[in-house]
C-alpha cells in the first residue's frame, strides 16, 4: 500500500513547525538530534534534516519525543 503524501507532496505536516521550535530554543540540527539521543530517541542530524525538508515520513514515536523535548502537543506540532 502506498504512503500517503500531503496536498503538496510532501511526506509529513510538522517540518516548518520544527524549523521555527529549533530556532525558537536555539538549537542546531545537530544539537536537536544531540537532546533527542540523550532522551533515548535514535534521531541523527540527517533525519532532522529530511523531517524539516519534508522528504520524510515522521512516526508516531518521533512526534512524541518532539512534542516532549519542546513541551508542546501534537496539534501544536502539526498545525
Amino acid at each position: 500500500m502506498p504512503k500517503p503524501f500531503t496536498a503538496t507532496g510532501k511526506k509529513n505536516l510538522i517540518g516548518a513547525n520544527l524549523i521555527a521550535l529549533r530556532k525558537k530554543y536555539h538549537l542546531s540540527q545537530r544539537g536537536l538530534a544531540h537532546e533527542l539521543q540523550l532522551a533515548g530517541y535514535d534521531m541523527d542530524k540527517n533525519v532532522i534534516t529530511r523531517i524539516e525538508t519534508q522528504q520524510r515520513y515522521v512516526t508516531d514515536i518521533e512526534i512524541k519525543a518532539l512534542c516532549d523535548l519542546f513541551n508542546v502537543t501534537f496539534e501544536d506540532l502539526i498545525k
